[in-house]
């Protein structure tokens, strides 16, 4: 199965981004709402079109980086805020990461990833964190597609995979 860069540059060349709502998500907003630490140093793995990531930066958050292999999806971003740090949006793969975040905002990575790299997803996640750091965002509960992203998944399974690294406070549909 081909999840290079190609691959997600054409998805997005293309806009076949079912998963994209063209906006933030009301849970991911509602808990940026409520942190009052504007330094917190923010990753969004797989970041794709990032209204997180913009609002994030247009509510003064200045410490958020964005990854994504698609090169394409960091220029959309890039063109809806110009100014947003070209130095913080990584072309690159979420494994390659060797910096430490305060937070990382999962929407939709999880499931784009092929599911044999949930375990080390996980894993990488735990390890990008500083001590205190969380993990926050939205997965699929659903089974979608099995041939191509987004792939779906199912409570049980995240809680049996998260636990391992993770202490879990909330998990709800």
């Amino acid at each position: 199965m081909d999840l290079s860069e190609n691959y997600w540059d054409n998805r997005y060349i293309t806009n076949d981004t079912g998963w994209d709502i063209g906006h933030i998500s009301y849970p991911i907003k509602f808990y940026i709402d409520q942190l009052t630490n504007k330094d917190l140093k923010i990753l969004i793995p797989g970041g794709g079109n990032s209204h997180e990531a913009e609002y994030l930066f247009n509510n003064g958050f200045k410490n958020v980086f964005v990854v994504d292999v698609s090169q394409t999806a960091l220029n959309n971003l890039q063109k809806r805020v110009p100014n947003f740090p070209k130095s913080q949006l990584l072309n690159q793969n979420f494994f390659d990461i060797n910096m430490h975040f305060d937070v990382i905002i999962e929407q939709t990575f999880f499931c784009a990833i092929h599911p044999n790299l949930r375990p080390n997803y996980v894993l990488k996640s735990s390890q990008l964190l500083n001590p205190k750091g969380k993990i926050i965002g939205l997965l699929f509960n659903v089974p979608l597609n099995e041939d191509r992203p987004p792939f779906g998944g199912s409570k049980s399974e995240y809680i049996n995979r998260f636990n391992r690294h993770f202490d879990l406070e909330i998990l709800e549909p």
